[in-house]
């Protein structure tokens, strides 16, 4: 029986994978279990003050798992942010981790600036940080940035909107975490932890290549999807839980999937 965590992104919180929890345990083995959990100064932590360091929201997921009599090791798939604090994770304290999947993610020093963070989306970004323009309005413009083929596009902006409305991200935290972001550096090395890519080819917020050179910096295996954007588990759901149960199979079975391969399938 393993367990496995889903963390999310900037600003984002558990309710953000929608449907995907349920489609991940789907295709995991019986009595597998999948939690999501919040960063600080999001969804049910959104009272909490967002640490401006990586190190720091990968010790605020160790006391949340303790808290919850989460035995370790555990398996964790994240997402950008997300991914950033598990790659911390998995250098760091890499017993406590039996494999990680990184999704969409960027870290320096494999990737300039210009790509973990597409330019032409600055102006974009700010408007929904700062104050002035409605819940709506806001999710509205996340959706545009961050998918390209949602499968319910306005039932998702409503549910992006109570969230919003219901836990929201206050600005400053927002900052917070991006200056987290911007501002972590990797290991050189690669973390003595089974790694899984999952990267989307039509990412627009985040550079495609940033997941490639990750993969290629630890030698780890990336699978891209050939039409999704930067939201892949929402995109496609699906496609991302079949790839990862896949990868658990082979890691359980002794068969660890082939370094650095790149693949579409």
């Amino acid at each position: 029986m393993s367990t496995w965590v889903l963390l999310r992104g900037l600003t984002r919180e558990a309710g953000h994978w929608g449907a995907f929890p349920s489609v991940l345990r789907e295709r995991l083995p019986e009595g597998d279990r999948v939690i999501a959990i919040d960063l600080p100064g999001n969804g049910r932590l959104n009272h909490q003050r967002s640490p401006a360091r990586i190190e720091a929201y990968v010790d605020d997921c160790r006391r949340q798992l303790r808290a919850l009599g989460v035995a370790t090791p555990v398996h964790v798939v994240a997402m950008s942010l997300g991914a950033m604090v598990t790659a911390d994770w998995a250098s760091r304290h890499p017993a406590e981790l039996a494999g990680c999947v990184l999704v969409n993610t960027s870290l320096r020093p494999f990737s300039p600036w210009y790509r973990r963070l597409r330019p032409a989306n600055y102006r974009a970004l700010l408007g929904v940080i700062w104050p002035g323009s409605s819940p709506r309005a806001r999710e509205q413009t996340l959706l545009r940035l961050t998918t390209r083929h949602p499968p319910d596009a306005a039932g998702t902006v409503d549910a992006w909107t109570a969230l919003r409305e219901a836990r929201p991200v206050s600005g400053a935290n927002a900052l917070r975490q991006l200056c987290a972001a911007m501002r972590y550096r990797a290991s050189a090395e690669a973390p003595a932890v089974p790694l899984l890519v999952l990267s989307s080819r039509c990412d627009g917020l985040v550079d495609v290549r940033c997941s490639q050179g990750v993969a290629r910096a630890w030698r780890a295996p990336i699978i891209e999807h050939p039409t999704a954007g930067h939201d892949l588990p929402l995109d496609d759901g699906p496609w991302a839980a079949d790839r990862i149960s896949r990868w658990a199979a082979a890691l359980s079975g002794g068969r660890p999937p082939d370094a650095a391969r790149c693949s579409s399938a």
